[in-house]
């Protein structure tokens, strides 16, 4: 009985400072509001992947971070809520890693059965273990307090806590998506270009305000037991003749046609059901959102219950309430992304991220078009892009990610999925950094320290096109064995069928470096082998499963730093339980002639696959 009631004490001096208060509240004591002012050197609007990589990136390179996210969750289309899945690149040896594989594995890690809540939580986990960084969840910007030119703070209301907050900064980075820090004057544009204006002949038709539309997705189960469904009356009711179309296959080389899939559920990619193009993806959001709750259950009642079986096997898992936007507002820039930009390959010199995705353009008609409701073409994989579509041309200090960056609705259209815009995030983070770090504005980083932003990019794991990662000064410097020397070339993936990594035996081959006078190392930088494959760490359309996916087995699971030191191995830095693609660690500085990495453990594999290892 003791026992309990000293952990019913414990917990209670844990509630107490959250709960307690002094005397019984009522209206003449208390304030139904409560206002909270706030500063941070940057300020982060928006917690989708690129507002998350944006924050942990800055944070990571010594700013002070404010998060604001106006839902419970981070993600934003990738989140529970939405469940859009996580696109980019299409092929191998150019797929996104980052702060974004990073998340991708931990979720691997604690999340075996691919729960959407708990990737939520793997998202959650990667921000709040950065001390840099403050997370207001539940919080919508609704203003702007400008000095002069320049944002001064943002204005926000929590609808949980009834707090309004006051939050000012040096930097703001709106990773909204729509936009919401245009109330500063930013120049911005919403819709399709006259296509003659930047000669884009992708698109066929523009000088309006329409967009792309949003998608509200569902989720399928198997099942053993067939039943059939109903749809609620307000929803539509669909039959044949709602779908009979031709179906046209595009003979242009380069050039795909896609069009609603209400042929077979085993692909369980509803993206389709698609609406609010003609609309305003913002002002009008409460609108379409009923509009696609009708498209989606009638679509799923008209499936269910054919009688060509089309979607035997399955039942309703989940539905949906959230849209999912593809397109709203576009700041500008001193550069605007462009359909030749991406189709060139965006060689850029200020190169901080790339993309892979089509110019992927969904007809503002969407679900309601007879025909087809988007045309893609292929693009060159891994395109460049320019730090010069991430910053204000008229706001000073005002930055942006995701799918608001400085584009053409086409450029957009290869930019907006949520690889690519995780990549922007971590970028617009860095430059942002940058930008603190030397008490400047985003135009003179641009101008002045752009070559630093990149090299911290790539000590980041962020590859960027057209060039390589130069390995620190005492790995260059250092001795190594012929059958490691790949290991300094800068390449930390396969590339064009040649392997850039070195295989390691647990407790038999290291990779060691070697010095002829002493050196002073206090750090050490890996790359292990996270097994770069299309899609493979994404999360699945079909939740409902018990099979479990694994750390990719080449991966180093345990492994140690030693120095020679008296002419005895020293270890420096050791993990037993590592699962991270990127691994940076620092340890007391040591003075010694040789540094060697030896892998104790794989996730599996007789040997670990190992791509870079720095001496720091």
């Amino acid at each position: 009985m003791k026992s309990i009631v000293k952990i019913v004490a414990a917990a209670l001096i844990l509630i107490m400072p959250l709960t307690a208060s002094a005397q019984m509240k009522t209206e003449a004591n208390s304030t139904v509001k409560t206002q909270v002012e706030l500063s941070a050197d940057i300020v982060v609007c928006g917690g989708g992947l690129a507002g998350v990589c944006a924050a942990v990136s800055a944070a990571r390179h010594g700013a002070k971070v404010i998060l604001v996210q106006d839902r419970p969750m981070l993600g934003g289309n990738a989140s529970s809520e939405m469940r859009m899945g996580i696109v980019g690149t299409k092929i191998d040896q150019t797929q996104e890693t980052g702060i974004l594989e990073e998340m991708q594995l931990r979720n691997f890690y604690y999340n075996p059965l691919q729960r959407y809540t708990m990737w939520d939580d793997a998202i959650y986990t990667t921000v709040i273990s950065e001390p840099n960084i403050k997370l207001l969840l539940n919080t919508s910007v609704n203003d702007v307090v400008m000095n002069g030119e320049r944002i001064a703070a943002v204005k926000a209301w929590n609808i949980n806590a009834y707090t309004e907050y006051t939050i000012g900064g040096k930097l703001f980075l709106d990773c909204t998506g729509d936009g919401i820090l245009r109330l500063s004057g930013a120049k911005y544009r919403h819709g399709r270009e006259n296509p003659a204006e930047f000669n884009e002949n992708c698109q066929a038709e523009g000088n309006d305000a329409k967009t792309m539309g949003n998608s509200i997705l569902i989720q399928l189960r198997r099942t053993d037991k067939e039943v059939p469904f109903k749809a609620p009356e307000w929803a539509y009711h669909f039959t044949d003749a709602d779908f009979d179309y031709t179906i046209p296959e595009s003979t242009i080389p380069g050039m795909k046609f896609n069009y609603k899939r209400i042929y077979y559920a085993e692909d369980n990619n509803f993206w389709w059901c698609e609406f609010g193009g003609n609309f305003d993806t913002i002002a009008d959001a409460n609108d379409i959102q009923f509009e696609l709750k009708k498209i989606v259950y009638g679509i799923w009642e008209y499936m269910k219950n054919h009688p060509d079986g089309r979607a035997k096997g399955f039942e309703l898992d989940w539905i949906g309430s959230l849209p999912a936007k593809r397109e709203s507002t576009r700041f500008v820039g001193p550069h605007i992304l462009t359909q030749h930009d991406v189709m060139s390959g965006g060689h850029f010199p200020d190169v901080v991220a790339y993309g892979g995705w089509t110019l992927d353009d969904h007809h503002p008609d969407a679900f309601h078009r007879k025909g087809a409701i988007s045309v893609e073409y292929t693009v060159p994989q891994g395109f460049g892009i320019p730090f010069g579509v991430l910053y204000s041309v008229n706001v000073p200090n005002l930055m942006f990610a995701g799918r608001d960056i400085s584009a053409t609705h086409m450029g957009l259209s290869a930019t907006r999925v949520m690889a690519t815009c995780a990549l922007l995030g971590q970028a617009a983070g860095t430059g942002a950094a940058k930008a603190i770090e030397k008490g400047v504005d985003p135009a003179e980083v641009h101008k002045s320290y752009i070559g630093e932003v990149q090299t911290w990019l790539e000590d980041d794991d962020v590859m960027l096109p057209y060039r390589w990662r130069t390995v620190s000064d005492l790995t260059a410097s250092a001795k190594v064995a012929e059958e490691i020397e790949v290991i300094r070339n800068g390449i930390d993936r396969d590339w064009d069928g040649q392997d850039n990594g070195v295989w390691v035996a647990p407790e038999e081959n290291t990779i060691t470096y070697s010095w002829k006078k002493p050196v002073t190392i206090s750090g050490a930088r890996m790359i292990f082998d996270s097994e770069l494959k299309v899609r493979s760490k994404r999360m699945r359309k079909l939740e409902a499963t018990t099979e479990r996916v694994q750390i990719p087995k080449v991966m180093a699971k345990g492994f140690k730093v030693e120095a020679l030191v008296d002419k005895e191995w020293k270890t420096v830095y050791s993990d037993d339980d590592n699962y991270l693609r990127l691994r940076k660690v620092s340890f007391e500085p040591v003075k010694t002639k040789q540094l060697r990495l030896v892998v104790t453990e794989t996730w599996g594999a007789e040997k670990a696959h190992i791509f870079a290892f720095d001496a720091l």
